[in-house]
């Protein structure tokens, strides 16, 4: 136990960075007072004992996820920080529609994009994007899922920069996962503050698996009261099996792997001891390459021989819908803002955060010329994988980076490295200010839902910006209170 784990705002210092409780060393947002004023009473006793709570609670409830290594898959629990972030409603209110506003101009534009091409022939998106991306699916042209939605599931990154606005960092549209997590981190909350929740007003996540269960069940192709709705998990040793596993027993869905899965007569069935029992939705965890060994990877072990002849005659759903992927490209993510006024005729309510286009020669020319002060990503990567943090990279990795650019200039994109936002984390000696970002979900079927809030995502090294849990990172729960609260 450390004996000098206090909090003291006045000595808590973000620097220029937009913090998230504290506008001012010693002055909590009008938001944030009660929570502020709160943990200041607590003794470094009472601290270090509602961490340790949280460890325990996390360890009792199974919560972990899996990081991938030379050395083998390592299972850890999951990295928390008691110290939760607070959002005002007005706030979220907005970027809550700005989120919805953003799912629906992606599945007009992955619609188009798999039928009638209209946003290429307008020349809004370069074709050649569409030509050499990596998640185009030929098998799904022609395919019109119920409502026209290819994402049913989204999960978007937003960052806070130094001005205090939200802006869009990627969006995530293939197998988007965390969002156990953030359920899952309320739960370990009200175990460690349950006095905190008598004080404050804060908007309820746990509607989250009820809604999307109701949203796989509208897009089934039976109308039935209740669709046998499933969650196809690549197994165990997946890093989000947690998530699949705690999904499925939260909405009453069966759990299976593609071996408990069989196509007959162009319909999906699963076994049970009973017999085959016809499948309507496949919530699916698998990426597209292992979906079908008929038509994807012929040597997948994961997927089920057969199955996108069943989707595309309609005979099942598919969410996330195949193809799905061709705008889970951080390329393509650049040109969200003009799908928007495209489709809907509106302007975006949330920006993107600026960006240059490898592509584009003059753009790529200027990434060159700064890959000190700038960050590269890898148009189709995630978990923080194959980038280019420049401002904290070495002279070699810079030059070794550029090369892979003039190679392959249409799998690279640059942005500017972003302030992002400090959220205070409770670290040794008490708190002290860590980068965070956020991921909401954004659910589409025959309407639209978006959790209240999602999951804040932690750099636990100091001055890192690496939120990611796979390279380190941990996270927090996340409230949307009212603009009253603390006023």
């Amino acid at each position: 136990m450390c004996p000098n784990m206090r909090i003291d705002w006045n000595s808590y210092n973000p620097g220029a960075f937009y913090d998230e409780l504290i506008s001012s060393p010693g002055n909590a947002r009008n938001s944030g007072r009660i929570l502020a004023g709160y943990l200041v009473s607590l003794k470094s006793e009472d601290l270090q004992q509602r961490k340790t709570a949280a460890e325990l609670a996390i360890k009792a409830m199974g919560i972990s996820f899996t990081v991938y290594s030379e050395a083998g898959n390592i299972d850890r629990e999951w990295p928390f920080d008691i110290i939760p972030r607070i959002i005002t409603e007005t706030q979220w209110r907005q970027t809550s529609k700005g989120l919805e506003q953003r799912l629906r101009a992606l599945n007009c534009f992955i619609h188009d994009i798999y039928n009638d091409q209209k946003i290429l022939k307008d020349k809004v998106v370069p074709a050649e994007l569409i030509a050499k991306s990596v998640n185009f699916r030929k098998e799904c042209i022609g395919m019109k899922p119920r409502f026209d939605v290819w994402a049913h599931i989204c999960g978007t990154d937003l960052i806070r920069d130094t001005d205090g606005r939200f802006y869009v960092l990627e969006d995530n549209l293939r197998v988007p996962s965390g969002v156990s997590y953030m359920l899952e981190n309320r739960q370990v909350t009200k175990r460690v503050f349950p006095e905190l929740f008598e004080n404050y007003d804060i908007e309820p996540i746990s509607e989250y698996t009820a809604q999307l269960f109701d949203m796989l069940a509208v897009i089934s192709p039976r109308p039935l009261d209740y669709p046998e709705v499933v969650v196809l998990t690549p197994g165990i040793y997946n890093s989000a099996y947690f998530e699949h596993s705690f999904l499925a027993q939260q909405m009453g869905a069966e759990l299976v792997e593609g071996g408990d899965l069989v196509v007959e007569n162009d319909c999906v069935y699963m076994r049970t001891i009973n017999g085959l029992s016809r499948v309507d939705v496949i919530y699916r965890r698998i990426d597209d390459m292992f979906l079908d060994p008929e038509v994807f990877r012929p040597d997948s072990a994961l997927g089920v021989r057969g199955l996108m002849r069943a989707w595309l005659k309609g005979n099942v759903a598919l969410a996330n819908a195949p193809g799905a992927g061709v705008a889970d490209d951080k390329v393509i993510y650049t040109y969200v803002p003009a799908m928007i006024k495209y489709y809907l005729g509106e302007d975006a309510i949330l920006e993107n955060v600026p960006s240059y286009l490898c592509v584009d020669e003059k753009q790529c020319e200027y990434v060159l010329k700064n890959l000190d002060k700038l960050v590269v990503k890898p148009a189709n990567e995630s978990g923080g994988y194959g980038m280019l943090m420049g401002p904290q990279a070495s002279k070699k990795e810079r030059e070794e980076f550029a090369l892979k650019i003039k190679a392959d200039p249409r799998n690279y994109m640059a942005q500017p490295l972003i302030g992002l936002s400090t959220a205070p984390v409770l670290g040794e000696r008490g708190a002290e200010p860590r980068h965070i970002d956020l991921r909401p979900f954004i659910l589409q079927g025959k309407g639209s839902y978006v959790t209240p809030g999602g999951l804040t995502r932690v750099a636990m090294v100091k001055g890192s910006y690496v939120v990611n849990s796979s390279q380190g990172g941990g996270s927090k729960d996340t409230w949307i209170v009212s603009d009253k609260e603390g006023a």
